[in-house]
């Protein structure tokens, strides 16, 4: 008998799902991006509508996290559904919280009341278990979830999903069910533009340059321009691909991995008069600016957005205000956006879909060098294309640029995700405090054990791991622990610690634990003035790039001295930070003194977005503090730099 839920009929992967989650198993779906997972999500949360329990929602990134806010208040309406995303926090008591994995990740290390009466927790996206920097939160939130709670972890494809249950299962002793699609509703046609051939097949791209490369020499010498300079390859035009596509293969979703780049693109598009002004978009653009602050409408990205927009050409990145990206993300579902240059975030972030996926590049600079994509990152991406109930099948076109243009690599990356979750689990001083603070040395040897590090490595035998070591990166953490006092040791009890006042305080901070409990859990912060504070926290938060630039730094006798006082403090001078010290006045001292977000982003080429973000960790950072200290007068301090940034992002807001 056919499964119906919500007037739809059910894939075999979703109705196998379903009945798994009617048996109070945990579910680990792998299934192709755009094909239905979500209604999985929604299954659990209106089966639990008419009990006491609760279902929490977690995803990768704030985008998404807003993004499910937004869509299950509609559906639930707005008093069942809460947000909570570290800077932002919108009720927490709700039937359905939504929640960034490292939120729920901090939730359950700490044992917080919040999640005794969870029935399920779903991780979207969980194949971010692969993040070198952050996928061992997603093993942590597994490892520390509270035995009654039922997962339900939605994932693109996982060649290894099967493992992957098997540890869940292990570990927490409670059926899981793995649950695989191969299977797209809409399938993909996978294409690549070259700046000669235009859109074509992969193989032919590789006969016309293996053919050029047979030319001989001295014909190939006779190729220079004026001068005798030799004429390079053409670069791909983007424009010229938006022009093959064709008004029957947009909308397009055309992927680059640099925000300057997508804001070049959409306003190159839109000087070439390929699509003429839309009059409806440029009324609904002028009535939705309407309740804007001046200060917004007279950014330059406002303007080059204002200008494309008016020829249905959008760009959409991090560096962003939230007013901005939400008003573009209004008009692409309405179907009012022909091209949309973007970011990888949309197509991890926001469930919109194209016809047309376009990729400017196969390779991405990701923080250290510039690499190719993996597999798992195409097939994300690339999945956004097609249209469930619209499109017959989805296009996919890669630009390619014929001096780097390796055949071998591009087929392996297009032809098939093949990437398995590995596990990243890394112990870190946090989890390492909250461990002592809640388990004897031996519970602590055992949910080390958990890891699926050690389930990878050993399998069944995953017990059997040298407990020398399970335990090496624990006890170094433990030594440098100790050294500045965070915890002590039993006199009577080898390897039973337990945690300093600092160590306590510590123990609810979730990065930089040491510096901010040296700072904040004795009376040391009562030295320094509310400047130095903020000045402090800013530092630690700032993330420093080469491209950074800023018109006036303000070097005063307050910078000066609490400089001077961290490099001098034994618990403080190793830390590297304090050498950005000098930039991060650029950034807190305009705002202090009471300048606007607007006058401040006068003083730097940071993007708005960017601006956004470094104070919205700021505020993560306080609202840690707030919530780790018993010190009235801490608190007191803390809300008042909480108003200084408050005041200076008036008319702004930060979701």
């Amino acid at each position: 008998m056919v499964m119906m839920y919500k007037g739809l009929t059910l894939d075999p992967f979703q109705e196998n799902s379903i009945n798994a989650i009617n048996k109070n198993n945990s579910v680990v779906v792998s299934a192709p991006t755009g094909s239905g997972k979500t209604l999985i999500a929604e299954y659990i949360i209106d089966s639990h509508r008419d009990n006491d329990n609760r279902i929490i929602y977690t995803a990768p990134i704030k985008a998404l996290s807003n993004q499910k806010y937004k869509d299950f208040s509609e559906e639930y309406g707005a008093n069942q559904v809460g947000l909570m995303t570290g800077d932002i926090v919108i009720n927490p008591s709700a039937k359905v919280l939504i929640m960034t994995t490292e939120i729920y990740r901090n939730m359950v290390l700490t044992n917080d009341n919040s999640v005794k009466d969870v029935a399920y927790v779903i991780f979207d996206e969980v194949h971010y278990i692969n993040d070198i920097e952050r996928g061992y939160v997603w093993e942590e939130s597994i490892i520390y979830s509270p035995s009654n709670v039922r997962f339900l972890c939605l994932s693109a494809t996982i060649p290894n999903a099967e493992q992957f249950s098997e540890w869940i299962q292990a570990i927490k002793k409670h059926p899981v069910k793995t649950i695989t699609s191969d299977f797209r509703v809409v399938p993909l046609k996978h294409q690549f533009f070259d700046y000669k051939l235009g859109i074509t097949s992969l193989k032919k791209i590789k006969d016309i340059i293996e053919e050029d490369g047979k030319v001989p020499r001295y014909n190939r010498i006779m190729r220079k321009g004026k001068g005798g300079r030799k004429i390079s390859t053409p670069k791909p035009d983007h424009i010229q691909l938006i022009k093959e596509l064709g008004l029957k293969k947009l909308p397009c979703l055309f992927f680059s991995f640099s925000r300057k780049d997508c804001q070049l693109k959409a306003k190159e598009l839109a000087s070439s008069k390929v699509f003429p002004t839309d009059p409806e978009i440029i009324s609904f653009v002028s009535k939705r600016m309407m309740d804007w602050p001046g200060e917004v409408k007279q950014l330059s990205s406002t303007r080059t957005l204002k200008e494309a927009l008016s020829h249905g050409i959008g760009f959409h990145h991090a560096g962003l205000l939230p007013m901005m990206k939400e008003l573009v993300e209004d008009l692409f579902s309405q179907g009012s956006i022909k091209v949309l240059y973007a970011t990888e975030t949309f197509a991890v972030g926001i469930n919109m879909p194209a016809k047309t996926v376009c990729f400017n590049a196969l390779r991405k600079y990701d923080g250290i060098n510039f690499r190719n994509l993996n597999t798992k990152e195409y097939f994300q991406i690339a999945g956004r294309a097609g249209r469930r109930g619209i499109d017959k099948e989805g296009f996919v076109v890669s630009m390619i640029y014929r001096p780097t243009f390796k055949y071998k690599e591009v087929k392996k990356l297009t032809f098939k995700d093949v990437e398995p979750i590995k596990s990243q689990f890394k112990l870190s001083i946090n989890t390492v405090l909250n461990l002592i603070r809640q388990h004897t040395p031996e519970e602590i040897e055992n949910i080390l054990r958990l890891s699926f590090f050690s389930y990878q490595k050993f399998g069944d035998d995953y017990d059997k791991v040298p407990t020398e070591k399970l335990l090496f990166r624990y006890n170094r953490i433990i030594k440098k622990l100790k050294k500045h006092e965070f915890l002590y040791e039993d006199e009577k009890q080898p390897n039973k610690f337990t945690l300093t006042e600092k160590g306590v305080f510590s123990s609810k901070i979730f990065v930089d634990e040491i510096i901010i409990g040296e700072l904040f859990s004795t009376e040391y912060y009562k030295q320094f003035t509310d400047y130095q504070l903020l000045m402090a926290i800013g530092t630690l938060v700032y993330e420093p790039k080469e491209k950074t630039k800023f018109k006036k730094k303000f070097p005063n006798k307050e910078y000066a001295d609490l400089k001077q006082e961290l490099k001098n403090n034994l618990a403080t001078m190793k830390e590297k930070k304090w050498d950005n010290m000098l930039d991060v006045t650029s950034l807190i001292f305009p705002i202090y003194r009471g300048d606007s977000f607007f006058e401040l982003l006068k003083n730097t080429n940071l993007l708005e977005g960017d601006l956004i973000r470094f104070f919205g960790q700021i505020l993560d950072r306080i609202g840690q503090i707030r919530k780790a200290t018993f010190d009235s007068e801490l608190a007191t301090r803390m809300d008042d730099l909480q108003g200084f940034i408050f005041k200076s992002l008036e008319g702004i807001y930060l979701t």
